[in-house]
C-alpha cells in the first residue's frame, strides 16, 4: 500500500450524517408531539452549520453548541414545550447515537482494505457520544485501530492538537504514509495540509471548489480510493 494509514473522516464520509439527523429530529420532535416539518429541518441544518463553523474556528464550545442550536430553533419557530434547548439536546443526542447509516461504498471500501492489512483510524469533531454508538452500531464496528474525537484530544479539525494527539494514538507514523479522507475543505483537507500529510477530498456531489484549500486528490465515490492508495 501507498499510506500505512488512511484516516477517515466520519459524518458525510464513511456515515450518512443527513440520515441520522433527520431520524433524530424525527424522534425528538416526537416526543413533544410536535410534527417535525421539512420547514423545522432546513431551520435546523442552517443553524448547526453556522454553529459547527464557529467551532472549527474557535468561537464557541461544544457544549454551548449542542443547546444554542435548539435555543435558536425553537425560538425561530415559536415551539413552546416542556423541555428547555438543553432537555431537548439529550433527546435529539440520544436518537442521533442510534443513527448508524453508512455511505454507499463504505462497507465494501473498509471490508477490504481490512482484509489487507491497512491501518484505518477515525478522525471526528463529532460528539463523542453519539459518533461512538454510531460507529460500534454499524457494520464498520470493528474496522478501525483507533477512534479520535475532538473531546478527547481537546482541539479540532483543522488545528494541528487533534492531529498530535491523533499520531500518538498511532504510534507516531510517518507523516508521508498517512492519507487524511474526508468531505470536507476547511476541516478535514485544511487540518492535513496544515499537519503535513496527503489529503483526499470526498467530493459526491462534485461541488466546486472556490476556496484556495487545494486537496492532493479528489474522489467522488469511495471505490476510486482504492487507485490511490494502491501501488
Amino acid at each position: 500500500m501507498r499510506y500505512k494509514v488512511i484516516l477517515f473522516d466520519a459524518d458525510d464520509t464513511l456515515y450518512d450524517y443527513a440520515k441520522s439527523e433527520a431520524f433524530a429530529l424525527s424522534g425528538s420532535f416526537g416526543e413533544i408531539n410536535q410534527e417535525c416539518t421539512a420547514a423545522i429541518v432546513d431551520s435546523y441544518r442552517r443553524i448547526n452549520q453556522q454553529l459547527w463553523n464557529e467551532f472549527e474556528q474557535g468561537n464557541v464550545t461544544q457544549s454551548e453548541l449542542r443547546t444554542a442550536r435548539f435555543e435558536r430553533l425553537l425560538a425561530e419557530h415559536s415551539i413552546e414545550c416542556d423541555l428547555d434547548a438543553d432537555a431537548f439536546s439529550h433527546t435529539y443526542i440520544k436518537y442521533l447515537g442510534q443513527g448508524s447509516y453508512l455511505i454507499e461504498g463504505a462497507k465494501e471500501l473498509c471490508s477490504q482494505l481490512a482484509e489487507s492489512g491497512q491501518r484505518m483510524a477515525i478522525i471526528t469533531n463529532g460528539i463523542k457520544e453519539v459518533q461512538f454508538n454510531r460507529i460500534h452500531g454499524s457494520a464498520l464496528c470493528d474496522a478501525f485501530e483507533c477512534i479520535i474525537v475532538s473531546e478527547d484530544a481537546g482541539s479540532q479539525k483543522p488545528h494541528e492538537g487533534i492531529f498530535d494527539y491523533a499520531f500518538d494514538k498511532l504510534n507516531h507514523p510517518d507523516k508521508k504514509e498517512v492519507l487524511i479522507v474526508g468531505d470536507s475543505l476547511t476541516s478535514d483537507i485544511q487540518g492535513g495540509i496544515r499537519y503535513g500529510i496527503d489529503t483526499c477530498w470526498y467530493n459526491p456531489h462534485r461541488k466546486a471548489n472556490s476556496t484556495s484549500i487545494q486537496p492532493k486528490y479528489e474522489i467522488h465515490t469511495l471505490e476510486e480510493l482504492h487507485d490511490i492508495i494502491s501501488f
